[in-house]
């Protein structure tokens, strides 16, 4: 089953860059965009709506009017460009505020906070972001929350419904998915070179046609991932 989003903004790009982000993840699905909150209430009237990404600041009602006026609003994400309007947005217990422009790693961190309060199924935590995070993920572990910088981590790798986090100081297991925990990491810095592992580049060792060396130990490469192992290498297939 996708997750049904409504995307509610006064601002045809806008709802265009949500809508892109959106199309990037296989469990999210729009059911819907509208201009103003009067076609939002009567969308969440005929639709089934789980998520609903609503701009606070249009034209005649406001985002947090529309919310205040709905018996049974689905989970909301409020979008604005005024961060002003941050704190009215989080005393309505919505579960994100995203500032305009909403970048796509931004975006997958409000995903993945709606995912966790909805199926409890990520030790992944969401960090709010008036709080200085860039370069760090953040995994939560019984009562201790473990502040792990992106480049420390040498390869992530999947053990059933966990996976394991590898730095050269420490192993850290966590509940989550590996497509989920690959869009919280930066593009140039890592790759995914099998279904169950991604590599960071940086500590790479040595490749081959099959398999690559981090710290030692070999992975291998899927078959289905060497055309992008090795062009994201800079390499001709060594095979």
């Amino acid at each position: 089953m996708k997750t049904k989003c409504l995307i509610v903004d006064d601002e045809p790009l806008a709802i265009e860059v949500i809508e892109s982000h959106i199309k990037k993840i296989d469990s999210l699905k729009v059911v819907g965009t509208c201009q103003n909150a009067f076609e939002a209430f009567n969308a969440l009237k005929e639709k089934q709506v789980d998520l609903m990404f609503l701009d606070i600041h249009m034209p005649e009602v406001k985002g947090t009017q529309l919310v205040k006026g709905l018996p049974h609003p689905p989970k909301i994400v409020f979008t604005t460009a005024y961060r002003e309007y941050a704190l009215e947005g989080y005393e309505l217990n919505v579960l994100d505020y995203l500032l305009k422009p909403i970048s796509f790693e931004r975006f997958m961190l409000a995903i993945s906070r709606y995912n966790e309060t909805t199926f409890n199924t990520s030790d992944v935590m969401y960090v709010p972001q008036n709080i200085s995070n860039a370069g760090f993920i953040h995994i939560r572990d019984k009562k201790k929350i473990h502040r792990i910088a992106s480049s420390e981590i040498q390869f992530i790798e999947c053990a059933g419904d966990y996976l394991r986090i590898h730095t050269p100081s420490r192993k850290i297991t966590a509940r989550c998915t590996i497509a989920s925990i690959q869009n919280l990491l930066p593009d140039a810095e890592f790759m995914r070179i099998h279904r169950s592992y991604i590599v960071a580049l940086q500590h790479i060792e040595s490749f081959s046609a099959n398999t690559i060396v981090i710290g030692g130990k070999e992975f291998p490469i899927g078959t289905t991932y060497k055309n992008t192992v090795f062009k994201a290498l800079k390499y001709d297939r060594p095979d």
